[in-house]
């Protein structure tokens, strides 16, 4: 038996199907970019900015929201970040670093009933404030702590 044959038209029989879907239009490459981000939120250059971005002008404390970041990050370009969220119905979590030129690192967004549980490799321009900011029920809440860089990761 020739499998190359029978996977040559196999192969063949696929691209035409899909090339025939996107020639009559059921097929829209371009529907399938990503979906809408808070460019607000993304280039605000101080990190109130970026909470009046989010949404969040003023977030209560939380112990039910939960940082865990080093206290000391021997090297400022990988620093890990592990949130979760113990509060019901958190619908997002964002990450900010207060001193990078561009405060709020990352957003996430969850679906009703998901584990509200994320984590992230930072890059920390110098010693700074890393918050983390969840939104439930409409109410935004943080947890922050201040991390130690000794070796910089933005250009440092």
């Amino acid at each position: 038996m020739n499998t190359t044959r029978r996977t040559v038209l196999k192969g063949a029989t696929a691209s035409g199907l899909l090339a025939s879907l996107i020639a009559a239009g059921a097929l829209r490459p371009t529907h399938v970019l990503a979906a809408d981000w808070n460019k607000t939120a993304f280039e605000a250059k101080d990190t109130a900015g970026a909470l009046k971005g989010l949404g969040a002008g003023a977030p209560a404390d939380s112990k039910d929201l939960i940082l865990k970041v080093p206290d000391i990050a021997e090297n400022g370009a990988v620093v890990p970040v592990d949130v979760v969220s113990n509060i019901p119905n958190t619908s997002s979590i964002s990450i900010l670093v207060e001193k990078n030129p561009q405060p709020l690192s990352c957003q996430f967004d969850f679906a009703n009933g998901a584990l509200a549980d994320v984590s992230a490799r930072l890059k920390l321009a110098q010693t700074s404030l890393v918050k983390a900011v969840a939104k439930a029920d409409g109410k935004f809440y943080t947890a922050q702590k201040e991390v130690k860089v000794t070796a910089g990761g933005c250009g440092g």
